[in-house]
């Protein structure tokens, strides 16, 4: 879970760059594009770092 607390110090853009640094930190973006479609354990096994 990310959470972003905004004080008076921080401005809405700085912590939206304080969000989108945690979340690619934590992979939601990658998850979520891995999600998108439908792949076969075989493909994700040799993106993974299986067999060529």
């Amino acid at each position: 879970m990310v959470e972003v607390k905004i004080t008076d110090k921080h401005n809405f853009e700085k912590a939206m760059r304080i969000f989108k640094k945690q979340c690619q930190k934590e992979g939601f973006l990658v998850e979520a594009k891995e999600r998108r479609y439908y792949s076969k354990p075989s493909e994700k096994k040799r993106r993974k770092g299986g067999r060529p």
